[in-house]
């Protein structure tokens, strides 16, 4: 049984091992596939996995693939239902990247409250050192209790951000289509969406790219939120109109925004939110501590033990 990883370096720069996997067949790990190589990488392979390496129609067509893994949550970069038609199951990896991801997005919010780095940077220049005073900022800091956190998208990843705003003495403002009204309390509580941008102070978004919600974010929703609203983005870059993201931040309708993710990556060059004020971009880490990174290769493994014993798990092509 022969396994091909084509793009295994983001998972596994090398502080993980692949020997789990090894277990399974004859392993190749390619650390970068561009698109032009990839039939040709897949050769007689019956198991690939992809992160980011688009798996097309004429690749399946043009291949012995027995069976796709998808090294994320994601699965856009394969033709699923032409893998359908030829009985390739496809599997992600969900919940791995749950705890890491809630976390970035409330590194994104304390940095836009308290501008840590900028702070820290300004007392090795020396600024505090010749301060008349005994105490400096340099930008306002801003306080998250009694704010309201809006989460777009109240699944697994919303709820656990949900919590840690909680924690902060935030009320949330969730919406989703599949609500669980046993999570409601005094501090969390289901609305649609007009009132989630109307009385929102911070706004996350948690939901998948669907066509009904790309560019949920835009002109129209953002004229409806708080002046001096908060964004924050680790789901699809898609979601948001970026022209109109930009719009506002230079307008100062969103005071800042934190992105973990944006529409085209990696950004480019003349991606107007690069020139956007107080912005904060991370290059799309939001799932990559070193223990979400474990927890996805266990689970690749676990996957694909699954599919070689009859049992397939995580399928998205049903």
């Amino acid at each position: 049984m022969k396994i091909v990883v084509l793009d295994g370096y983001t998972l596994n720069p090398g502080d993980l091992s692949w020997e789990d996997l090894k277990k399974l067949g004859d392993l190749t790990v390619y650390d970068r596939t561009p698109n032009d190589k990839i039939i040709e990488r897949i050769g007689n392979a019956e198991i690939v996995f992809t992160n980011k390496v688009p798996i097309t129609r004429e690749v399946l067509e043009k291949t012995n693939i027995k069976y796709i893994g998808v090294l994320a949550t994601g699965y856009d970069v394969v033709d699923i239902n032409a893998a359908k038609e030829k009985g390739i199951p496809v599997t992600n990896i969900p919940t791995y990247g749950t705890a890491s991801v809630a976390q970035m997005v409330f590194a994104h919010i304390l940095e836009i409250c308290h501008h840590v780095a900028a702070h820290s940077e300004a007392v090795k220049a020396g600024e505090w050192t010749n301060n008349p005073d005994w105490c400096f900022w340099k930008y306002p800091l801003i306080e998250l209790a009694d704010k309201n956190m809006g989460v777009i998208g109240y699944g697994r990843i919303g709820q656990a951000v949900g919590k840690i705003a909680q924690a902060f003495g935030m009320k949330v403002l969730a919406h989703d289509k599949y609500q669980n009204k046993d999570l409601e309390s005094e501090t969390m509580k289901y609305v649609d969406l007009d009132e989630l941008l109307k009385n929102s102070d911070v706004i996350s978004l948690h939901c998948p790219l669907t066509e009904e919600n790309r560019g949920i974010i835009n002109k129209s929703t953002i004229a409806k939120m708080k002046d001096s609203v908060i964004i924050i983005n680790t789901a699809r870059g898609q979601l948001i109109v970026e022209e109109d993201l930009a719009e506002a931040l230079n307008q100062g309708k969103v005071y800042a925004a934190g992105l973990d993710v944006v529409s085209k990556e990696p950004i480019k060059e003349d991606n107007p939110l690069l020139k956007a004020k107080n912005i904060f971009i991370t290059p799309h880490i939001a799932w990559a501590p070193k223990e979400s990174r474990q927890r996805l290769m266990d689970i690749a493994v676990d996957n694909l033990r699954a599919f070689l014993e009859g049992r397939p798990v995580n399928v998205v092509n049903k």
